[in-house]
C-alpha cells in the first residue's frame, strides 16, 4: 500500500497559497506546470520540428563559427602561446596568447566581472540572445545533434512514428548509428576539453602513446564523454530548465522595453482557424485576429512552450517560432511579424526600443570594468616576483664586520622567452647576492626559485626593521621593485 505524504499536496487535490486560500492546480496554465511534464511528473518528450529560415539561417552562421572556434581553439597559437589555455594542475592560464598565473588573480576576477556584467547588460536589453544563439550547450544541441537526428531518423513526425514502431532491422540499424555518431561527437567534445586543461601537445602526446600507461585518465575521459552523451542524447532541454539558473534569474533583469521573442497579441487575438475564402476583413469584422491558431510555433519549439502563452523560463530565443509563423503568414498573404523581435512596451503601445536608466547604469559599470581590465593587462609586468626571509633565520656578522640577511625568492616568467635578471638595491647601499649561480636566469613561462643573500653595513642598519626596495632588472631595464626589510641589531 502506498502512501501520500500529507505535507504534500496531490496533482488532483487542491493546495494552499502563501496566504493561506485554497486553489487548486490549473494544468490547462502553463504558468502551473512544466511544457517537458505531465501531471505524474513523467518526461514528455519533445519532438521538435526542423526548423528553417532567415533566423535559423542566421543562428547556423553563428554556430558554425562557435563550432569551428571551439575546436580549432586549442591548435591556434598567438606568439608561440595558445588562444586559450586554462591548465589548472600546472596553474598556468594562456587567453588570446597571454600567459597568466595565479598571481594575476585580480585581473581574473574582474575579467570574470566584466562576462558577467556584459551579459546583465546584454540581457537587459535583447532577453536571452545568449542562450539561443551562443550557449555552447544550445549551439551543440540543435546545430549538430538534431541536425544528425534530421537526418537519420527524419522530421519529427518520422521520429515520433519511429519511436513508437515495434523493433525491426531497421529502426536497430537507425538508432545505432544516431547513438554511435552521438557518442562518437561526444568523445570529441571531450578530448577538445581536455585539450583547453593540458594543451594540445600533452594531448596528442596521450593519445599517441600506448593507452596502458594511462589508464586512469582513459577511465575519466569516457566518464566525461558518457555525460555529453547523456546530456545530449536524453537530457536536452532539461539542462536549460532544471539545472540552469539563468532562466530563473532572468526575471531580475527583464522589463517591459527588453526586447525579446514576443507574440502581437493585439494584431494575433482572437485566434481562430482561416476559413476557406474568408478574406482580412471578414476575419477582422468578427472580432479574429491573424493568429490562425495553426500551432506552427509550437510545434517547432525545441522547449515545446506555446510563446503566444508571453515571455516564460524555457523560452531561450531561439527564434524558430519566428521563422515558423512567417511562413504561416506568407501562406495567408498578412505580414510577417506576428511573432518578433520586440519589447512589451513596442507590441502594448508601439514604443521604439529605448536606453533605459537601468541599461545606462549597467552600461556605467560595464565601461569602468572593462578600463579596469584593461589597465590591469597593460600595466601587468613580466615576471612576478616575490622575496620572504627565509623563515626563522636572524641576521649574520661575515669577517669584515658586515651584516647580513638570508632570502628566499621566487621569480615567475610570464613571457615564452628565458629573462636575464639582475638585483639592486634601490634605497640603500650595499650588496646582494644570488646563492649558488653567478648568473640568474627565469626561464621562459616558468617558476624558479633561489635564496639570496643581502650584505649591509652596520652604520646603514636603523635597528631591527630597515626598510629594503630591492630592482628587478633585465639587461639594464628595470622590469619592478620588492619591498622588503632587513633584520639587525636592537640599538
Amino acid at each position: 500500500m502506498s502512501v501520500t505524504p500529507t505535507n504534500l499536496p496531490s496533482a488532483e487535490e487542491p493546495h494552499s497559497d502563501p496566504r493561506g486560500v485554497a486553489q487548486e492546480i490549473q494544468w490547462e496554465d502553463y504558468r502551473d506546470h512544466l511544457a517537458t511534464a505531465d501531471k505524474d511528473g513523467n518526461r514528455r518528450w519533445v519532438y521538435a520540428k526542423q526548423p528553417g529560415g532567415k533566423w535559423h539561417t542566421r543562428r547556423a552562421w553563428v554556430a558554425a563559427l562557435l563550432i569551428v572556434i571551439m575546436f580549432a581553439g586549442p591548435w591556434v597559437r598567438i606568439n608561440g602561446n595558445p588562444l586559450l589555455l586554462i591548465n589548472i594542475l600546472e596553474r598556468r592560464f594562456s587567453i588570446l596568447g597571454q600567459i597568466f598565473w595565479p598571481q594575476d588573480t585580480v585581473i581574473f576576477a574582474v575579467a570574470m566581472l566584466v562576462f558577467f556584467a556584459g551579459i546583465m547588460i546584454f540581457t537587459t536589453a535583447f532577453g536571452r540572445l545568449w542562450c539561443g544563439w551562443t550557449c555552447p550547450q544550445t549551439v551543440m544541441m540543435e546545430m549538430v545533434f538534431r541536425k544528425i537526428e534530421y537526418l537519420i531518423e527524419g522530421d519529427f513526425q518520422e521520429q515520433r512514428t519511429l519511436n513508437a514502431a515495434p523493433w525491426s532491422v531497421g529502426k536497430i540499424a537507425a538508432k545505432f548509428a544516431k547513438h554511435g555518431i552521438f557518442f562518437a561527437v561526444s568523445f570529441a567534445i571531450g578530448n577538445t576539453l581536455l585539450a583547453y586543461l593540458i594543451g594540445s601537445e600533452q594531448l596528442l602526446a596521450i593519445q599517441f602513446d600506448d593507452p596502458r600507461n594511462h589508464l586512469v585518465g582513459l577511465t575519466f575521459m569516457i566518464l566525461f564523454t558518457l555525460l555529453f552523451y547523456a546530456i545530449f542524447a536524453r537530457f536536452r532541454e532539461q539542462a536549460c530548465t532544471f539545472i540552469c539558473p539563468y532562466g530563473r534569474f532572468q526575471s531580475a533583469l527583464l522589463d517591459e522595453n527588453t526586447m525579446v521573442v514576443a507574440y502581437d497579441h493585439k494584431r494575433g487575438e482572437q485566434r481562430a482557424p482561416l476559413a476557406r475564402g474568408q478574406t482580412h476583413e471578414q476575419r477582422a469584422a468578427s472580432g479574429h485576429g491573424d493568429c490562425v491558431n495553426c500551432r506552427a510555433c509550437v510545434v517547432v519549439c525545441p522547449t515545446g512552450i506555446d510563446i503566444r502563452n508571453g515571455v516564460q523560463m524555457e523560452c531561450v530565443n531561439c527564434t524558430a517560432c519566428i521563422d515558423a509563423c512567417d511562413h504561416i503568414m506568407d501562406k495567408i498573404a498578412r505580414p510577417r511579424g506576428l511573432i518578433r523581435f520586440a519589447s512589451l512596451n513596442n507590441i502594448a503601445t508601439g514604443a521604439k526600443q529605448r536606453f533605459t536608466p537601468r541599461m545606462k547604469l549597467y552600461s556605467t559599470i560595464l565601461a569602468g570594468l572593462i578600463f579596469l581590465f584593461l589597465f590591469l593587462v597593460f600595466t601587468r609586468t613580466d615576471v612576478e616576483t616575490s622575496l620572504l626571509r627565509a623563515p626563522g633565520s636572524l641576521f649574520l656578522t661575515t669577517a669584515e664586520g658586515k651584516l647580513e640577511n638570508l632570502y628566499t625568492m621566487k621569480i615567475v616568467n610570464k613571457t615564452r622567452h628565458d629573462i636575464p635578471i639582475e638585483l639592486r638595491l634601490e634605497n640603500i647601499p650595499g650588496a646582494v647576492k644570488v646563492m649558488g649561480a653567478a648568473d640568474l636566469t627565469a626561464p621562459a613561462a616558468k617558476l624558479v626559485q633561489t635564496s639570496v643573500l643581502v650584505e649591509l653595513d652596520p652604520q646603514l642598519v636603523k635597528g631591527p626593521n630597515t626598510p629594503l626596495k630591492i630592482g628587478i632588472y633585465s639587461k639594464g631595464k628595470r622590469l619592478e621593485t620588492v619591498n622588503t626589510s632587513f633584520v639587525g641589531p636592537r640599538k
